[in-house]
């Protein structure tokens, strides 16, 4: 290899003198990864990124709508709480753009169809009253830097949300709501997750109120251009040490190092630090074997789909309507105004999340526009047939198995809590799914990359 290299200007850095040059292997070029090869780059570490995609970014992914214009059609929103996010946001010289909530609302829940402002659907007050109170009670109680150390964890991990809701919930209005709400915050289904999982989401995020709300919460700001633009800007620091186009299929260690093999050629490092969902973390072949492997036979794949549809510009909008929307049938579970900062083009994504997410993924491309299109049309009848139109389906993503990210389900949390940052002797771990700060978020991934730096760096 050759010597480590300035992040910022692609120069050869010097190495301390009389000692060796240390190195890593990073495995996965999105948030996490690219974090923690910039902050081990910095200090000197030689590091290579093996990305088994054709471009860098993981769950952020940026699409083209117009000439100059892109949106997201992964990870896209972020409030003033994501600090770490926020901060290199602004030391890669981009920029944040509020997300557009102006207007009313439409609602299409049962035989409730309605136009109202703001989000609160139009379904009994109280019963919702209720249910968000049930869930305080639950997220107040959880641990979120040990959630398997909750109080009564057995019992809450080895509930699924469905169960708890079945047993908890008994106005129609609040059972309606709850699958729907919980796709939203977490792109999972009531039958994947377990109650400890749910209560730990909502706790690690910020809370109920902070990870629902626009203005003020965790859906305050979008990154201008799209979040991709992070993972693409850190990467060009990175230069030629990003190698895409490279699966690997096995870690291998011995008592002087680790070898990385992928599907082109052999690494050899000191360290190594997977980068990955843990659903795909687990299919790399690991030697020694893991002691608790990273993903559990009730580990599900966040279900989430996402679909743009592209008007010539933001119609809704001269009707009084924010674009938001919020159903009860699918396939767009809920919409909201994506359209660029800019004059031009407007853009309505529809969220397909839980098990409807599953089912639209199974139809062919022509089904999926036209069942889409049509429920985009009953929402908003003021809108013409779209110009363009994107499904990005995180279901069934290669090297992303789902999204937001990982739903941790029955007995998840107390079988693999406590070894999800737990180093396998020179592997390191990193991803949103091992930060119990912020977990699922973009803000997660980050955190979770400044930790492996650290921890690299004790250990050498």
């Amino acid at each position: 290899m050759s010597g480590p290299r300035d992040a910022a200007t692609g120069s050869a850095a010097e190495p301390t003198a009389g000692r060796p040059v240390a190195t890593a292997v990073v495995v996965g070029a999105g948030l996490a990864g690219l974090t923690a090869a910039a902050g081990l780059t910095a200090r000197g570490i030689e590091v290579t990124v093996l990305e088994a995609r054709d471009r860098v970014g993981g769950r952020t992914h940026g699409l083209a709508v117009a000439p100059g214009r892109q949106i997201d059609a992964g990870a896209a929103y972020l409030g003033d709480r994501h600090t770490e996010l926020l901060s290199l946001v602004a030391e890669l010289d981009l920029k944040t753009t509020p997300t557009t909530m102006l207007g009313a609302s439409r609602f299409a829940l049962g035989a409730q169809h309605a136009t109202r402002d703001g989000r609160f659907p139009p379904l009994n007050a109280v019963a919702l009253g209720d249910m968000f109170e049930l869930l305080d009670e639950l997220t107040a109680a959880v641990r979120p830097e040990a959630p398997w150390l909750t109080p009564d964890a057995e019992r809450l991990d080895t509930t699924t949300a469905a169960a708890w809701a079945d047993e908890h919930l008994t106005h129609p209005d609040a059972r309606l709501f709850f699958p729907l709400f919980l796709g939203e915050m977490m792109a999972a289904d009531p039958a994947d997750v377990s109650v400890l999982h749910l209560a730990f989401y909502l706790r690690s995020g910020g809370g109920i109120r902070y990870l629902n709300a626009f203005e003020g919460g965790a859906q305050q700001d979008r990154i201008d251009g799209g979040a991709h633009q992070v993972c693409e800007r850190l990467a060009e620091r990175l230069g030629t040490r990003v190698r895409l186009g490279e699966p690997v299929l096995a870690v291998h260690q011995d008592a002087d190092g680790v070898t990385a093999h992928s599907t082109r050629g052999s690494y050899r490092a000191d360290v190594a630090v997977v980068a990955l969902p843990p659903l795909l973390a687990d299919t790399i072949d690991y030697r020694p074997g893991l002691p608790v492997r990273r993903a559990g036979g009730r580990t599900a794949r966040g279900c989430a789909v996402k679909v743009n549809l592209v008007y010539p510009e933001p119609l809704w909008r001269q009707h009084g309507l924010s674009g938001w929307s919020v159903n009860a049938e699918g396939p767009l579970l809920s919409t909201v105004d994506d359209s660029p900062a800019a004059d031009g083009v407007g853009v309505l994504t529809g969220f397909v999340t839980g098990s409807e997410a599953h089912r639209f993924a199974a139809l062919d491309a022509r089904r999926q526009r036209a069942a889409a299109v049509e429920q985009a049309a009953r929402l908003f009848p003021m809108l013409p047939p779209p110009i363009g139109f994107h499904v990005t389906d995180w279901v069934n993503e290669q090297y992303s198995q789902g999204c937001y990210a990982a739903l941790f389900g029955p007995g998840d949390w107390l079988r693999h809590g406590p070894t999800l940052t737990t180093a396998h002797h020179r592997v390191h771990w990193a991803g949103t799914e091992t930060s119990t700060e912020y977990f699922g978020l973009m803000e997660g991934a980050i955190r979770s990359g400044t930790r492996v730096v650290a921890e690299i760096l004790t250990r050498l």
